[in-house]
């Protein structure tokens, strides 16, 4: 049926919500269904003095429908019984009038009001009416969220474009228009309107392998301002002021501190890298950080306990907020700009309307001041992902490729989590660039000139191979085993002369007992033996067969050019690299290099000794394990400096001692004749002999070079009693120093 859209004939009509219908013709409470421009609208008609044809509504009803003065509409009545009830509701609230100055009110009695004179009114998402409670001014309600009962009534669901029925049960919520003067207060407030974001779906955050960390920062932050005020206020409880994400780089703090931004229902987040702050002119520095509060300072003056959040990201935290007093800077600017940030946050003219998020890598060179509770209160390390994390890191990064059917069948995205162990976001985001690149390259013709073949771009996908290729040539986790590092302590391979076999045995029950041990998560072992013994080769060979996703090597070879202070730094540094890891092994190899050791004085650094003596019994993080594995060939140097009480096991690697160790070290170098085995099996007999296996292997390889017509037997015995390795004919000698 056509209506006349007219103006509300009776105020009281207004103040309910509903619109004015003939009273000769409906009865109260009739339920209409209003079409407009192909749109339904759901309104509760309420009979006044008017024609038939005429249905009358308020301003912000006309504004609501779009209607002029001279529109019409299309109604049709509705059964009542067919409509859900409403289970909650929530209605945003404003003055009416913005002239109005700043008032508190009690949300409890308004929503007691709106029971008595609305129920039995239709309402759905979008509806907007004027409210009078008592003595009050005007406000302006509008419907923003409506739960609806289902037809058992047991249930409810959210109705975005359906109507409900209020009834005396109805849940009433309401969230104060943002910049409103307006404050409210009492149980009816729905503070989780305010503070977060309807439209943020909690299923898509999009971090992948940091879902746990984004519900603990979740429950600590922000757990308080999604509650009703009016409780938080009866406990004492206060809100936390900052956070502080930490972890290694590429691992996801930007990307957590960008997604907290979005979630809430605040202003655009600022963001600050930390030198940005800094300014050559004296005064500068700290007025920058003045005015990052400047516009929290101004609402919190205007609007008070309504004012909206303020977020400020500070990346790079550690460049402006050092421990003050170690700066070498006379200025001292680094010592002012820690003080006016923490007067900020926490100081006498406090703010609490502020959330403050500070990212580093070094969490140890930030002041304590600003780490403590009521400032950057909550810690959250952001760690390397586990193999969950990563299949979903992958997944985010190969999603446009796959619904795009640009990824073949034969990816395996489990496979590649597995693969991908200490890998941060960042490389994993850098092995999907790295595979495409691999697509694009076969989509190129050869030749001089870079062109680019149609043919192929039309059927062009990314393949296993394109990952494979990228995680063999491409990418390498910064936090990963450094195989070619290790690889240059096994150039010969592994030689097995007879105590090879237990020496390996013993050290993978070490690294089993470290990696899956219930009473310890760190297992500490010495292999000591003369020098040459093979002891480096054995540690490296037990560290890479231990397949821990990170191994990290300490030998004097890479820190000759450090300074005690530099040599002390990187030792910290290889450890604290291992524990990010959730099983690690360090290599400490040569360990009486590292020390300086020089027998004639004796002279040795005392800083590294030290350094050493901690971080040897340093438990690594919870959840964590850790196999330390150091090399010596000076046993008694290491007792008299208290280091060998750290090792939890010593593991002897001796020398060949017997014509057999021989034999059978030449049988597994490899390419000596069965008859200069024997030959030179026979020439040592029993005389004494003390040979590493390194100076073995030398000297078999001068033997096969330069034998000549000598042959390799008696080139080999020859060259074994030149350097005294081998006892003379008759004679019982032995090398001391073996």
């Amino acid at each position: 049926m056509e209506f006349r859209a007219i103006k509300q004939p009776e105020q009281r009509i207004a103040l309910t919500g509903c619109v004015a219908v003939s009273s000769a013709k409906y009865s109260s409470n009739t339920a209409f269904k209003v079409t407009k421009n192909g749109k339904a609208y759901y309104f509760t008609g309420m009979p006044s003095s008017m024609q038939a044809n005429e249905m009358g509504f308020s301003g912000v009803q006309r504004e609501f429908l779009g209607l002029s003065e001279t529109d019409s509409v299309t109604a049709e009545e509705i059964s009542q019984s067919k409509l859900a009830q409403v289970y909650s509701i929530t209605l945003e609230i404003d003055f009416y009038s913005r002239t109005v100055t700043k008032q508190s009110f009690n949300a409890d009695d308004f929503a007691a009001e709106i029971k008595n004179n609305f129920s039995g009114v239709l309402l759905q998402v979008g509806h907007s009416f004027p409210f009078k409670c008592n003595n009050s001014p005007f406000f302006r309600l509008t419907v923003k969220e409506i739960k609806t009962l289902t037809a058992d009534n047991k249930t409810y669901k959210s109705s975005s474009d359906k109507p409900g029925i209020l009834n005396q049960n109805s849940s009433i919520k309401f969230q104060r228009k943002p910049d409103s003067t307006l404050i409210l207060t009492g149980s009816a407030v729905s503070a989780s309107a305010n503070i977060i974001n309807p439209d943020f779906d909690f299923s898509k955050v999009g971090i992948g392998g940091l879902d746990d960390e984004f519900k603990e920062i979740f429950r600590r932050a922000f757990a308080s301002r999604i509650f009703p005020p009016d409780i938080v206020a009866k406990m004492g409880g206060k809100h936390v002021r900052g956070i502080l994400l930490y972890g290694p780089p590429g691992c996801g703090k930007t990307l957590m501190a960008r997604k907290i931004g979005k979630m809430l229902s605040a202003r655009d987040p600022k963001i600050v890298n930390g030198p940005e702050i800094l300014n050559k002119y004296v005064g500068e520095s700290e007025a920058n950080i003045r005015k990052l509060f400047a516009d929290a300072e101004e609402e919190e003056q205007r609007l008070g306990p309504n004012s909206g959040l303020h977020i400020i990201i500070f990346d790079e935290l550690d460049a402006i907020c050092k421990q003050r007093g170690n700066s070498a800077s006379s200025s001292g600017v680094h010592d002012t700009v820690v003080n006016q940030l923490l007067s900020k946050i926490d100081g006498v003219d406090s703010l609490n309307n502020v959330l403050i998020i500070g990212m580093t890598n070094r969490p140890d060179l930030i002041d304590d001041a600003l780490k403590r509770p009521g400032r950057l209160e909550v810690h959250k390390e952001i760690g390397l992902p586990d193999e969950k994390g990563r299949r979903q890191i992958l997944e985010i990064h190969t999603e446009k490729m796959s619904k795009n059917k640009l990824m073949s069948d034969d990816v395996d995205l489990d496979l590649l989590a597995g693969k991908t162990k200490n890998f941060s976001g960042a490389e994993i985001e850098g092995l999907v660039r790295a595979a495409q690149s691999c697509a694009f390259n076969r989509c190129t013709s050869g030749g001089s000139k870079a062109e680019m073949d149609d043919e192929k771009i039309k059927s062009v996908q990314i393949d296993m191979n394109d990952f494979n290729y990228a995680f063999q040539n491409d990418i390498k986790p910064a936090f990963g085993v450094k195989d070619q590092v290790l690889q240059q302590f096994l150039a010969n391979g592994i030689v097995n002369w007879g105590h090879t076999e237990r020496l390996l045995s013993d050290g993978m029950d070490l690294a089993n007992t470290a990696k899956n041990g219930k009473r310890t998560h760190l297992v500490t072992a010495l292999l000591e033996g003369a020098t040459g013994a093979g002891k480096s080769a054995l540690a490296a060979k037990i560290a890479m067969d231990a397949q821990c996703p990170c191994v990290r090597l300490i030998n004097p070879q890479a820190l000759i050019d450090h300074g005690e202070a530099g040599k002390c730094q990187a030792i910290v540094r290889a450890f604290e690299e291992a524990h990010k890891s959730s099983q690690s092994v360090v290599v400490v190899d040569n360990i009486e290099r590292l020390l300086d050791y020089n027998p004639i004085g004796p002279r040795f650094s005392n800083a590294v000794c030290q350094t050493l003596l901690v971080q040897l019994r340093v438990n690594p993080p919870k959840g964590r394990r850790c196999l330390v594995l150091a090399t010596s060939s000076n046993k008694d140097v290491l007792r008299q400096m208290g280091l060998l009480g750290c090792f939890d096991k010593m593991l002897h690697v001796p020398t060949l001692r017997s014509n057999t160790h021989v034999a059978q070290a030449l049988k597994g170098l490899g390419g000596v004749d069965e008859r200069d085995i024997s030959q030179i099996s026979s020439d040592i007999g029993s005389r004494e002999l003390s040979l590493p296996i390194k100076r073995m292997i030398h000297v078999a390889g001068v033997a096969e070079t330069t034998c000549g017509s000598k042959g390799f037997a008696s080139k080999f015995i020859s060259l074994l009693e030149e350097d005294e390795s081998l006892a003379g004919a008759g004679s019982k000698f032995s090398r001391s120093n073996f």
